[in-house]
């Protein structure tokens, strides 16, 4: 039995063009998770109409449901939906390689980086991703909560998430925003917009190789421990970073606590090689996740450099993409009840307060530093919003900045 997703009426492409835009993205998508919700939806749905904004809204819900990365999932959903499974692979390894290899030489030059220059250009491109996120709340916004349910749900999100500590608060607010939906966001109250719109061509997903995809997911998640234990080697590095993958809810910056406590509480990597790792990846375009191959590289004790990068890279984005293609078949076929409505008006919000206090911490915190850097994460802020500067004219702007300040102290 296959299930079925609705796209818009542009005819299916071919996956060297769906790499050569994903390739673009990742170059550059600066910002993390969240702001890469915002580059999707302005490239995907406004730009190219590859899918429409309910699809993109289906997608964005399902990949915050799951474990995992949750824009790595959207943007593989949206390869797999454009150009089948070659499209999916090519949607991953044009968003993902970018941040890899610069990572990757990140951890080659580490050693011998360092001065002014080094620390000015990383807090440049840090006040690069206030400005985006702060874009990309604002645009989420405006489209997620435009009443004053929706609108309650963000600010009750927003409120839970400033006052938990434990690592699954983002979970618990996205199911706090899935009940709340059920109980004030029926369709026949908050009116005809939310209901999901049907119209071009389908792709259809067989459900047999959804339940392949969860039955593999299970099997690594259970058997890779007990194997790690007699193995060692590469299969305990895998199975780190699986874990971290397949554990983490919400991505991003959340899948920190359970790296730190995979490599750095075990003696794999150094404090001070993580903490260098993580600012990195906060300037590096692409997602987050990617982090591990430079953790990867790191490595102290058995497979590192390449070997380790691999393992590290393949281990945490493994988890999610085998769950997106497990629950692909059956969100689909469920996202047009009345009630699946309500729940994803009611997630969609909570992520609207979600993302704004991931732009308060880290985001803001690591970077606002100082009034002259509140200046111009502002200013940076309007150009994107007001001006429509390309972002990457705003990355090169800050980057300057960053690195004039630090030589300026």
């Amino acid at each position: 039995m296959e299930s079925k997703v609705t796209t818009t009426s542009v005819s299916p492409g071919a996956a060297g063009e769906v790499l050569a835009v994903f390739l673009k993205l990742g170059l550059t998508s600066f910002g993390g998770p969240i702001a890469h919700i915002g580059y999707f939806r302005r490239e995907f749905v406004e730009r190219r109409r590859w899918l429409d904004d309910a699809a993109f809204s289906d997608l964005v819900g399902l990949c915050q449901f799951l474990p995992g990365p949750a824009s790595s999932q959207v943007g593989f959903s949206i390869g797999l939906l454009r150009a089948g499974w070659l499209g999916g692979v090519a949607a991953w390894c044009g968003f993902t390689l970018p941040s890899i290899l610069l990572l990757l030489a990140f951890a080659v030059m580490a050693p011998s980086l360092g001065g002014p220059v080094g620390t000015g250009l990383i807090h440049g491109l840090k006040l690069v991703a206030v400005a985006v996120v702060a874009q990309a709340v604002w645009d989420m916004a405006r489209r997620l909560c435009p009443d004053y349910r929706r609108a309650a749900i963000a600010l009750v999100s927003l409120a839970m998430l400033s006052l938990l500590t434990t690592v699954y608060a983002q979970l618990l607010v996205i199911v706090l925003g899935a009940i709340l939906g059920l109980l004030l966001c029926q369709p026949n109250g908050i009116g005809e917009a939310l209901r999901p719109q049907a119209h071009g061509r389908e792709f259809r997903i067989s459900r047999a190789t959804g339940a392949v995809a969860m039955v593999l997911f299970c099997i690594l998640l259970i058997g890779l421990p007990a194997l790690a234990g007699k193995e060692g080697g590469a299969v305990q590095v895998f199975d780190a970073f699986y874990r971290s993958g397949a554990l983490v809810f919400g991505g991003g910056h959340v899948v920190l606590p359970l790296l730190q406590q995979q490599t750095v509480a075990t003696g794999w990597v150094s404090p001070n090689d993580f903490l260098a790792g993580y600012g990195a990846a906060q300037a590096v375009p692409g997602p987050l996740f990617t982090f591990a191959a430079f953790l990867g590289w790191m490595l102290t004790m058995g497979p590192n450099h390449w070997e380790g990068a691999v393992l590290a890279t393949l281990g945490i984005f493994l988890p999610g993409l085998l769950l997106v293609i497990a629950a692909l078949p059956y969100w689909q076929a469920i996202r047009a009840r009345p009630s699946m409505v309500a729940l994803l008006s009611g997630v969609n919000a909570a992520v609207v307060g979600l993302l704004a206090a991931a732009l308060y911490s880290p985001v803001w915190t690591s970077a606002i530093l100082s009034q002259l850097d509140f200046a111009i994460a502002t200013i940076c802020f309007l150009l994107l919003v007001r001006w429509k500067i390309p972002p990457l004219v705003i990355v090169a702007v800050c980057a300057l900045v960053g690195i004039g300040q630090a030589l300026l102290h």
